[in-house]
């Protein structure tokens, strides 16, 4: 995430701002320029940016801004669309009118805008359904009562469903622990999840496919005993040794999309990283050293190479400080050599996203969960 300032008074803005705490000016995320910026309302109710790169565009408040206040991004003003790009993906929503669904809704999509902003940034085609009939959309939904079935967080033909009880951050710590998984977060099932959409997407069908069988496996493999086989037995016992994580191991299919979660987790924060200025100068050779973090580091522009040669530090200095706070580990992760060449892989078929697209006429298949 790039690191974002007031163009009014030059405060620093977070991405998850909607007011300038400085000046008091409305902020909100520009998609056209990638951009929180302030804002200043015009006669028509529209509003106007002093960016420079605006050039004079007017802009609306998302419906869900404006309204029900669970995002913060614009629209340009030409467009007759009343949600954002990232709103228009959801469709559906948890029931309001029932306590705390609100604000489980808030932090769902406060998720998944972030994990839009990554898409938008490596330029990964991310329509609504709404507009191209294989494009994305987000379910969220709240478990039943009487004894109906529990919601599965999931991805199935482009729909990505997200239990609202991820919300809940005791709920989901339970099911971590429960689990053993040393990692568990909203964004991570967004990063997840989209992996599932974006590999029928970008492998299936595509001259990626049988490089892809090489590396992960083939994903003929039973998806459901494959998973009863992992669930009641567990990750091989070298796993480390070959998957970013344990589940990872459990099928090509979760191979591929934990492996994606776990590259839009190293371009992300990476990104920031070098919007912040980081660098590692130790005092001893053998430690890890870092002389400052490339400026496209979260971009396909930044060669996968000096991406991993960056990463590595940076997780020393994450999981330091967080040691240093008494908490976990911020990446309790270790890259082994094959995990590292699976990161590569999916380095580079986004890479190759605009020339290997399947055609728009193809008929979404079924996918994994």
């Amino acid at each position: 995430m790039r690191v974002f300032h007031c163009d009014h008074c030059d405060n620093l803005a977070f991405f998850e701002n909607t007011a300038c705490l400085q000046c008091g000016h409305l902020l909100a995320f520009v998609p056209a320029l990638m951009e929180i910026g302030s804002l200043d309302p015009e006669s028509d109710g529209t509003w106007r940016s002093p960016h420079p790169s605006a050039q004079e565009r007017r802009f609306r408040l998302c419906a869900n801004y404006d309204g029900a206040q669970v995002c913060n991004w614009v629209v340009d003003a030409r467009e007759s669309e009343t949600f954002c790009e990232a709103c228009r993906l959801t469709t559906t929503i948890p029931n309001l009118a029932i306590e705390g669904h609100r604000e489980a809704w808030y932090k769902l999509e406060l998720a998944k805008r972030r994990l839009v902003y990554t898409l938008l940034n490596l330029k990964l085609p991310a329509a609504p359904r709404s507009r191209d009939p294989r494009g994305l959309a987000f379910e969220f939904l709240a478990d039943g009562a009487n004894g109906a079935a529990p919601v599965l967080t999931g991805h199935a033909n482009g729909t990505i469903t997200v239990n609202l009880a991820e919300a809940d951050d005791a709920e989901r710590e339970r099911r971590r622990h429960a689990l053993g998984e040393p990692y568990r977060t909203l964004l991570g099932h967004f990063r997840h999840e989209v992996g599932h959409y974006y590999w029928e997407r970008l492998i299936e069908g595509t001259d990626r496919h049988e490089p892809f069988r090489a590396l992960f496996g083939d994903e003929r493999d039973d998806y459901q005993s494959a998973l009863q086989r992992h669930y009641a037995g567990g990750p091989p016992a070298d796993w480390q040794s070959r998957f970013v994580s344990a589940y990872a191991s459990a099928h090509p299919w979760e191979d591929w999309a934990e492996t994606w979660a776990h590259y839009l987790h190293m371009t992300d924060t990476l990104e920031t990283a070098a919007a912040c200025g980081i660098s590692i100068r130790p005092r001893r050779r053998d430690e890890p050293t870092l002389a400052s973090v490339p400026a496209t580091a979260g971009t396909l522009a930044s060669p996968f190479d000096r991406l991993i040669a960056s990463w590595f530090p940076v997780t020393y200095l994450l999981n330091n400080l967080n040691r240093g706070l008494g908490i976990p580990d911020g990446y309790p992760f270790v890259l082994s050599p094959a995990a590292v060449d699976k990161l590569r892989f999916v380095h580079d078929t986004i890479a190759l996203v605009e020339c290997r697209l399947p055609s728009p006429e193809l008929t979404p298949s079924s996918g994994p969960a």
